[in-house]
């Protein structure tokens, strides 16, 4: 019996799916906007290949039969719903990536100004306060930054993630299409053979009449 890669694929696909819901970001960087770029890129690949893989289930499985492959009515069905399932959620996923990036909230853009003091007297801020404002804000910075430099590595991993699905994919396809060509072939033998006994059939039916 030909060996199923149906689950590796799901399970690839679904831990796939958990990372690239963690990359919807709001920080709107050059690098994270080009990242987005890729990654709506290879959502597209990954939709064409999906594609592929739908159109094979439908033109090889069911077209000859599920049993070929150790498989009945419902386990067809079942993986019929997983790729819609899937496509809902790239669709999802690709809508909420090409929209546009929310702002970053006041505290991340500009430090806190210290209040105005209103009064009698000169008007002396107090700095004190003023520097550790400051090395909060710049605190904040750091942060956001890790955090960028977090994500591009989240999209760096997702990236190769999902190349390494539409290898799996294509590998499916693949063997896929040798089980049609196999199918197709013991096809032509089995009509051969046929097609060879009529005409003996007939070679001996004439025969039998000439000796009459």
């Amino acid at each position: 019996m030909s060996k199923d890669p149906y689950y590796d694929l799901q399970n690839e696909l679904r831990a796939s799916y958990a990372r690239i819901r963690n990359m919807a970001v709001s920080q709107d960087s050059e690098e994270l906007v080009w990242a987005r770029n890729e990654l709506k890129a290879t959502l597209a690949t990954l939709e064409a290949d999906m594609e592929d893989l739908e159109g094979s289930v439908s033109a090889i499985v069911e077209s000859t039969g599920a049993r070929m492959f150790g498989l009945d009515d419902s386990e067809v069905q079942e993986r019929r719903k997983f790729v819609e399932h899937v496509r809902r959620e790239v669709e999802n996923m690709r809508a909420e990536v090409s929209g546009k990036p929310r702002s970053r909230p006041p505290s991340y853009a500009s430090p806190p100004q210290p209040p105005a003091i209103v009064g009698p007297g000169p008007v002396n801020p107090p700095r004190e306060d003023e520097d550790d404002q400051t090395a909060w804000a710049r605190e904040e910075q750091q942060m956001i930054m890790r955090d960028q430099d977090r994500t591009m590595d989240t999209i760096s991993g997702t990236l190769t993630t999902l190349a390494q699905q539409a290898g799996l994919m294509g590998q499916e396809i693949g063997n896929t299409s040798r089980c049609w060509a196999t199918s197709s072939r013991e096809s032509d033998r089995a009509e051969n053979k046929l097609d060879s006994a009529m005409n003996r059939m007939k070679h001996f039916m004439r025969k039998s009449e000439e000796e009459r």
